[in-house]
């Protein structure tokens, strides 16, 4: 392990794709066929004359198929939808109401005559922010619970596809089936327009943007070297009980590298969000202000409190008070408990409450490590939902950033006694900390010291088991000067940016 290189090569560089030309109305047009010069015969002019009435009649029929003038409606996202013209109107209007339970329409399966108008009275009976824009480009645009919009989406010609596109929303099951009754085998009303693309904040684009390339362990490792590091000592505890916070919601597009950028939901402007210190019997007091624009929330495992109120989702604008005391010792996760919450902790929405244990022995430096997972999407887009459920992140970090303590080593000196705090923010994946060159001779899991002092029987560790939502901390002590890298030791987690180093010197 002594040469362990966590890093890749180079990406290859490389022109940009060029983005075909767009193919206008007249592509493809039948060309005229005209008659060879100085053919003058009756024949052949009589012959020209039927070709020439046949093509014009084509290149019209071409064109008219290209950009056919028959009555649609492109959707605007602002409630009034694609109809096909291929059915004759039933002159008969559907209305449905669609509500939200959880994370789910209901109805999710409407059923509606062909040539039937269809309109939607789209209620937010959820306790979050929702939409329900279809196919066809009709959008409710995002409502806060309890809004109504009426969606209208004209005469329905096939089957219709709807869903909600905030983030994770559809993958959690939030998709609603528009069946239009005695269609044809395979049609449809929609007129190829993309929800999506009335909804670019919340777009379903898949995998890092191909002009951004993709974020390599080189590209990772190139752009922390170009910021500067989290600051990754614990910060100390303060004498007061009585503590008061603020976390203030707010979502913005951060870069991965110089050319990737990704939009994180954070807690005052960082994932994780700040890291409190305090001991057993403080009581912590938390101010959420939600300057996003969707619902969020707060669930602190350092208390112990009925979930209903204080962990409830808040809209845009509000504010909840979120008291706790803090009765045993730990270090405990933060994190937004609006569903979907896996996306909302990769987004960037977690941190950690460190409540010292009575009997902690004295050590010269004191860290924290918070790993976490990143689902990097397209470029400006919050994490991939995808990728989110299949357990696949393409990055990981230490305190948000890939590779940024092997950009930056931390610097301790020989012989100093040290301790890490590790917490496993997750969403997903389990973390076993481990620091190459070095043994642990304590180690703190959960409440409960698994090794102390080197053990009774002079038994030492090597990593720090956690899963998802677990924390505790190891102590050692390097005896030699040297770079002594620390990492998940699940190695290909690692190699995606959960390493970092510890620069030693006498």
């Amino acid at each position: 392990m002594a040469d362990l290189n966590l890093s890749a090569s180079p990406s290859s560089g490389g022109e940009k794709p060029k983005t075909p030309a767009p193919k206008g109305p007249g592509a493809g047009t039948p060309k005229l066929r005209m008659s060879p010069a100085g053919d003058h015969s009756p024949v052949s002019r009589t012959a020209g004359a039927i070709v020439g009435v046949v093509s014009v009649v084509a290149l019209a029929l071409a064109i008219f198929l290209s950009n056919p003038s028959a009555p649609t409606t492109q959707g605007t996202g602002t409630g009034t939808g694609t109809t096909a013209s291929s059915v004759s109107p039933t002159g008969h209007t559907t209305r449905v109401s669609v509500g939200v339970d959880g994370m789910a329409f209901t109805p999710n399966h409407i059923e509606v005559p062909v040539g039937d108008r269809l309109i939607v009275d789209f209620t937010n009976s959820g306790d979050q922010r929702h939409d329900l824009v279809f196919e066809t480009g009709v959008s409710s645009g995002s409502l806060a619970a309890g809004e109504t919009k009426e969606l209208d989406l004209g005469v329905i010609s096939g089957d219709v596809e709807g869903w909600c596109s905030l983030p994770g929303h559809r993958e959690m099951g939030m998709t609603l089936h528009v069946q239009a009754a005695g269609a044809s085998s395979g049609s449809s009303s929609s007129s190829g327009t993309s929800a999506s693309g009335n909804h670019a904040h919340h777009g379903h684009d898949h995998g890092q943007d191909a002009a951004a390339g993709p974020a390599t362990p080189t590209a990772l490792t190139d752009y922390a070297a170009t910021i500067d590091a989290r600051d990754p000592v614990l910060p100390p505890a303060t004498n007061e009980t009585e503590r008061h916070y603020t976390f203030t919601v707010t979502e913005q597009t951060v870069n991965v590298t110089s050319s990737l950028t990704r939009e994180t939901w954070t807690f005052n402007g960082d994932a994780p969000g700040p890291i409190l210190h305090g001991y057993i019997g403080d009581t912590f007091h938390i101010t959420l202000v939600n300057n996003g624009t969707m619902s969020h929330s707060l669930d602190f495992h350092a208390g112990l409190v009925a979930p209903d109120n204080v962990m409830r989702s808040i809209e845009p604008g509000q504010t909840l008070e979120y008291t706790f005391v803090a009765k045993n010792a730990g270090i405990w996760l933060y994190h937004c408990s609006t569903a979907p919450m896996s996306m909302h902790i990769a987004n960037g929405m977690f941190g950690a409450v460190i409540i010292d244990p009575t009997d902690l022995d004295k050590v010269d430096r004191e860290y924290v490590m918070v790993a976490s997972e990143l689902y990097l999407g397209a470029d400006g887009q919050p994490a991939d939902a995808s990728l989110l459920s299949a357990l696949q992140p393409n990055a990981m970090a230490f305190n948000g950033v890939p590779f940024q303590y092997k950009a930056h080593p931390i610097q301790i000196k020989t012989n100093e006694r040290v301790r890490v705090w590790v917490m496993d923010a997750g969403p997903n994946l389990a973390t076993t900390f481990h620091v190459v060159g070095t043994q642990f001779d304590t180690v703190w899991r959960e409440g409960a010291y698994v090794i102390r002092g080197g053990g009774s029987s002079g038994g030492w560790g090597q990593v720090l088991t956690l899963g998802a939502a677990e924390g505790g901390f190891v102590e050692f002590t390097p005896l030699e000067a040297g770079h002594y890298a620390f990492v998940n030791h699940a190695l290909s987690l690692a190699e995606k940016g959960q390493v970092g180093v510890f620069e030693v010197t006498d």
